[in-house]
């Protein structure tokens, strides 16, 4: 079978769409049938469909080309070998100039090289190509130009539109005894200290499949919600009507406030067993005594009831502007254990409050997989700006 047909059937099986953001997004968010794709046609075929589709020029419209000189080598290609070299799992600059040495490869892609007294075996160009192009910018710079390329070219022409979102933060540590790590943080986690970085992700479902929309970056000590609060309040992948599931780790009844109030977005979030809330949640719960099967058969030991109204006893410090919480009580009754799920969405039933927030472990999944098969910390600098490159 040749490598068109076999292409063909790759994307007949796993979905075009699927392939392609695993490919420019470089975030692989679920394969669909849980099947492994053969990654070496993923890499070599996907780069000329998302050529074919225009995804791989709007790249260099993203990011500022700050040189001065060497134009010879083209903006776009610079780009492209970066992102090629990820996808190959290549975490060090010095890898860039080989990800792509397949001259095939480079015809199919309409590229001539540039430069024809260099061999591809020795590299496209010179490592010291990409330090240089890197130190013209800030770091903030290259978080912008993923987000920016995501949502302004990638999900537009995917017609990827996802109502349901998902925000949550992940840890990325590093050597805790190299204290060279730039804008690293410390902290303690249940007695142990690490050192580190927290990567904040929104991502968008669709379907049987995502993709990972905005992304923000800080220290590892940064509060979940201050890390990724400018994104709430001011990213475009929030529309009207949308629904956006959150941990508890981004409890607060402001940002609550705002969402719906402002954005027009509603937010499902657990409650802490130390609020008001919680507990009166519970009491109403055990007083109505009005309780359904959960909707997952393998719980069989619990039993769900919504409970309505309670906005009340969570006030911020402005409670006249609060608005209204409705909750889905979840009872164990093999433990006699309570768990409690907020919701501003004020017409769903205690069945469906949990089934969106049962979504949200997929992001979960999502870290996961960056972490162990994207290497997102495989560290080969500890240059801030060179990180957010790499990453």
């Amino acid at each position: 079978m040749g490598v068109l047909a076999r292409w063909k059937r790759c994307l007949k099986i796993y979905g075009e769409e699927t392939i392609l953001i695993l490919l420019s997004l470089n975030l692989i968010v679920r394969i669909r049938h849980g099947k492994a794709m053969p990654s070496y046609f993923i890499l070599k075929m996907g780069l000329v469909t998302m050529k074919q589709k225009n995804l791989l020029a709007p790249l260099a419209d993203c990011l500022e080309d700050k040189r001065s000189s060497n134009q010879k080598i083209p903006f776009g290609i610079l780009l492209i070998l970066a992102v090629t070299a990820k996808l190959k799992l290549k975490t060090s600059l010095t890898d860039v100039p080989f990800a792509v040495t397949d001259a095939e490869l480079l015809s199919e892609l309409g590229w001539n090289v540039w430069d024809t007294e260099r061999d591809l075996e020795n590299g496209l160009f010179s490592e010291n190509v990409m330090r240089r192009l890197i130190a013209k910018y800030d770091s903030d710079e290259f978080i912008a130009f993923y987000n920016r390329y995501v949502q302004e070219k990638l999900l537009p022409e995917l017609r990827f539109q996802p109502t349901i979102h998902i925000l949550d933060c992940t840890k990325i540590p590093v050597n805790l005894d190299n204290d060279n790590y730039e804008k690293a943080g410390i902290v303690q986690i249940d007695g142990e200290t690490s050192r580190g970085y927290k990567l904040g992700a929104l991502r968008g479902l669709l379907d049987d499949s995502g993709a990972v929309e905005e992304i923000v970056l800080g220290s590892i000590q940064t509060n979940d919600l201050e890390l990724c609060r400018e994104m709430l309040k001011n990213t475009a992948c929030l529309k009207e009507q949308d629904v956006l599931i959150n941990d508890r780790g981004f409890l607060s009844r402001d940002m609550m406030n705002l969402l719906k109030t402002e954005r027009c977005v509603d937010t499902y979030i657990p409650a802490k067993k130390n609020m008001i809330l919680y507990q009166e949640a519970v009491s109403l719960a055990k007083l109505s005594g009005k309780w359904s099967k959960h909707p997952n058969k393998k719980r069989t030991t619990q039993e769900i009831q919504r409970v309505c109204d309670l906005g009340e006893f969570w006030q911020s410090e402005t409670p006249e502007k609060d608005v209204p919480i409705n909750a889905c009580v979840v009872h164990d009754t093999k433990d006699d254990t309570y768990a409690v799920f907020l919701t501003t969405d004020l017409y769903k039933t205690a069945r469906q409050i949990l089934q969106v927030y049962e979504i949200r472990p997929e992001i979960e999944e999502d870290f996961r997989q960056l972490k162990d098969f994207w290497k997102l910390e495989d560290f080969k600098s500890t240059q801030y700006t060179i990180l957010r490159f790499i990453w």
